[in-house]
């Protein structure tokens, strides 16, 4: 019998804790599945994702402006509403990872999605009749032609929508929470995910570029295309070693049952004893691949909706729309609590979109050359970027971890929101770079009357600081932020919390365009030229500059009380499995 008993339990080790099961619907076996076995397929994927999204979009607002005759604002307007559209789209892809799909064919689907409309965009840079029709000064593309390429991008925002919120957490559920080895690793995935990102980015923001500014846009875009059809290869090329969670249902329905239960019991009172809230009374949670969350004492409102009335049951039965548990009232209390947080994230984000936008039209005027004949295109300076976070990445992970566990006692060495909020204060120097650059570089044009030069004799590398502390800040808050979102997540809503914590990005973007709007029209009152002209000699886009420095300061004091204010959520109890 003991020796039987043993047998079993040695077993039970054998397999994750979590509810994760392989491609076959089995539970996961932890010494064949995930950990670092399935991450390099997935890292690799993620790598040629990113190559084939910055190689079609870190150029973009150049493509727009050049060959679709958009001016200086249309222009970065069109790409900051695309890239706002790229991160919203994930929503959708969340929603029905967490509800139907699950993480992994959630995105072989859409990846699919995302190789036609890469092939799309290609052909209308390259096919006669698609391509826009050029002479020597400009070009005159087609109201069908534009169409096509707008068709194109929005097409590879959809595709985008699946893989974005759901790769970093299919990575991070190749590691068991409830092991505390493979636990220790997950904080160390996220920091290398991001690493491939940029990587990716790398390659897109030199290489590329520069084939669609020597080359030609239909080579630029078609490179692209291949890197996502590797991308797939890659992804696919791992099945048998992945960890899949299985669809735990739709998270809407759960949180509208809690809206709707807590406001059907809007008059009655919550016990004082937590412990009379109804609950399932097994050590599982009811919700599929989910854990149980321990009672917090905030939103008490929300607590009517666990509360036992006579009733709640029919034909014994418990009405989901009347009755519900305590994990479920605290899957609500987790986004509620994560929203102010995720709040924040898009002034950060407002910044970050700087570097594809007025970055890069601050860099078309000013000296691109290295040496005599060779010109580096101003979309190229992302680079430092991309080399800011390859340089911070593994110094975080490897160096800088290690020294803050020392100092603070924490085993991540900071928490995730001190980690975030440190890079908010770097993005406020970031800007604070630009603004200066952009002072000296219109005081030069002011003493030597250079107003109608269209290159300024002044390096482009002056724009090297702005773009390495972009990088640095990313480290922090955007890595920090995958992680922070990902962790406070409920388990049965990690894709669709990935979701959210992406829409930042999206309403940063928003954002960005929205003041370049309001800025533009306020100061082209009058006949004036206002700060972003098509000129930017006779304008001050370091006023700009200045504004996003200062909304980025008071974004951070807002963020500081917020941070103060967080309770981490509390996870006890096993998830529903499924075998």
């Amino acid at each position: 019998m003991a020796r039987e008993a043993r047998m079993e339990r040695d077993d039970d080790e054998d397999y994750t804790k979590d509810g994760t099961v392989d491609i076959y619907k089995k539970p996961a076996n932890k010494k064949k599945t995930g950990t670092w076995k399935a991450c390099p397929f997935i890292l690799g994927d993620e790598g040629c994702e990113r190559l084939a999204y910055y190689g079609m979009s870190t150029n973009l607002v150049n493509y727009i402006q050049q060959k679709l005759n958009l001016n200086n604002a249309a222009s970065s307007r069109s790409v900051t509403n695309w890239q706002g559209t790229c991160y919203v789209t994930p929503l959708l892809g969340a929603f029905l990872a967490d509800a139907y799909l699950g993480r992994y064919w959630t995105i072989a689907t859409f990846s699919t999605l995302y190789i036609i409309g890469m092939a799309f965009l290609t052909m209308s840079a390259s096919i006669s009749g698609l391509k826009p029709a050029c002479d020597n000064e400009s070009c005159n593309p087609t109201g069908s032609q534009k169409t096509a390429f707008f068709v194109a991008i929005y097409l590879i925002a959809f595709g985008t929508g699946g893989i974005k919120p759901c790769v970093s957490s299919f990575g991070a559920d190749q590691f068991d929470d409830n092991d505390e080895t493979e636990k220790k690793s997950k904080s160390s995935f996220f920091n290398w995910f991001y690493l491939s990102i940029n990587i990716g980015a790398l390659i897109a923001s030199s290489v590329l570029v520069w084939i669609q500014m020597n080359v030609g846009w239909g080579w630029g875009f078609g490179v692209p295309a291949v890197a996502m059809a590797i991308a797939l290869v890659f992804f696919f090329s791992g099945t048998r070693l992945y960890r899949l969670q299985p669809p735990g249902g739709s998270p809407l329905t759960r949180i509208l049952q809690v809206f709707v239960a807590s406001i059907r019991k809007c008059n009655v009172k919550p016990p004082p004893d937590e412990s009379l809230l109804y609950e399932t009374s097994d050590v599982e949670s009811n919700i599929k691949g989910s854990r149980k969350l321990e009672h917090s004492e905030e939103f008490r409102f929300f607590d009517k909706a666990a509360v036992e009335t006579g009733s709640d049951k029919v034909n014994g039965s418990v009405n989901p729309w009347k009755l519900c548990t305590v994990t479920q009232v605290e899957e609500v209390k987790s986004i509620i609590r994560l929203l102010p947080v995720w709040a924040t994230g898009i002034v950060f984000s407002c910044v970050y979109s700087q570097m594809s936008t007025m970055f890069v039209l601050q860099g078309n005027i000013m000296d691109q050359h290295i040496g005599t004949n060779f010109t580096i295109p101003s979309a190229c300076l992302s680079i430092f970027d991309t080399l800011s976070v390859i340089f911070w990445a593994p110094i975080y992970d490897l160096v800088i971890i290690p020294l803050a566990r020392k100092l603070t006692g924490h085993e991540r060495g900071f928490t995730q929101l001190q980690r975030m909020g440190i890079g908010l204060v770097i993005s406020i120097f970031a800007m604070v770079a630009a603004g200066v650059l952009e002072v000296i570089r219109l005081d030069y044009v002011r003493r030597n009357n250079y107003y109608d030069l269209k290159t300024i004799p002044m390096s482009i590398f002056w724009q090297v600081p702005q773009y390495f502390l972009i990088g640095c800040a990313e480290v922090f808050t955007f890595i920090g932020q995958l992680e922070f979102f990902y962790d406070q997540a409920p388990d049965a809503m990690r894709s669709l919390c990935s979701a959210l914590c992406l829409t930042t990005t999206a309403l940063g973007n928003y954002l960005s365009s929205l003041i370049v709007t309001i800025v533009t029209n306020v100061t082209t009152r009058h006949g004036k030229l206002g700060w972003i002209p098509d000129n930017l000699n006779r304008g001050h886009l370091d006023y700009f500059y200045w504004l996003l420095a200062i909304l980025s300061f008071i974004n951070f004091f807002v963020y500081l009380w917020i941070a103060k204010w967080y309770t981490y959520k509390k996870v006890t109890g096993k998830p529903a499995l499924t075998r």
